[in-house]
């Protein structure tokens, strides 16, 4: 038996096959491109209490993608948003020179720098940014948070101090972001 993401649920498909997919991968199809007034943050969080009423609550992790869409709707609608009913296609963007998901390996990033090094690291991090929204994706996913940290810290266990400096690292991002002028709807996903 294969363990499952803590992020993940088993979606059954139509035709009877089952795809473990991440929530908020299936959350990004089914509302398609955040609107720039849509907080990407509620969002998020109505995926991760539909991700909890599931596991935790119902004690499924398997689920259909009309159950999904149903009580992501409900738990959207509950936030105070409207919302329609959700397609189960997935989104396509209306520009389809416009990427879906650019990814970055932050890890990989932080290989090159030398322990303690946060002061080149950001500036190289705000440049990565910048050069990734050139394509303008729908969303911008940093992934291997956790590696980069200890690699930064030269921890080999998770310390206060890494905690520290990952919550430095997210909300570097999103300042960043949010102060680019070219960002226009792109949703920022740090892992």
């Amino acid at each position: 038996m294969i363990l499952l993401r803590p992020d993940c649920l088993v979606f059954r498909e139509k035709d009877g096959e089952s795809v473990p997919s991440s929530v908020h991968e299936i959350t990004l199809e089914l509302v398609g491109a955040y609107p720039g007034n849509l907080d990407q943050d509620l969002v998020h969080n109505a995926a991760e209490a539909v991700l909890h009423y599931f596991k935790a609550e119902k004690g499924q992790s398997t689920v259909s993608m009309a159950e999904f869409s149903e009580a992501l709707e409900r738990a959207l609608r509950g936030l105070g948003l409207e919302v329609k009913h959700f397609t189960l296609t997935p989104h396509e963007p209306s520009d389809p020179q416009r990427p879906p998901v650019v990814e970055t390996d932050l890890s990989a990033l932080a290989e090159g720098e030398a322990q303690h090094c946060e002061l080149l690291f950001f500036p190289r991090l705000r440049d990565l940014l910048r050069s990734r929204l050139n394509g303008a994706p729908l969303v911008l996913r940093f992934h291997g948070l956790r590696r980069c940290v200890k690699r930064l810290t030269g921890a080999s266990h998770w310390t206060g101090d890494c905690q520290r400096l990952n919550d430095q690292i997210v909300e570097f991002l999103r300042t960043c972001l949010s102060s680019e002028k070219t960002h226009d709807g792109c949703i920022l996903e740090v892992r």
